[in-house]
């Protein structure tokens, strides 16, 4: 089994936050900010570099106002 954070699946749900950021006008700096972390860490997800566990997702997803079941749903397609 290969690594989820190479998975085709796992980079279209960071591609769905980081649009979502984007779209909300917000700086990876600004998302840090909200998830209380270094803006370093917003990076490494956005870059594929680092994996969310499901925790981190729910709280990535809250920050940026959006549903956690959505991404996952867009997962199930």
């Amino acid at each position: 089994m290969s690594k989820t954070l190479y998975a085709p699946e796992y980079r279209r749900l960071i591609e769905w936050l980081k649009s979502s950021r984007i779209e909300q006008g917000l700086t990876m700096r600004e998302l840090a900010k909200r998830l209380e972390v270094p803006h370093s860490y917003v990076g490494k997800i956005e870059q594929c570099e680092r994996k969310l566990d499901v925790l981190e997702f729910v709280k990535y997803c809250n920050k940026l106002g959006l549903a956690p079941n959505m991404g996952l749903l867009m997962l199930s397609e």
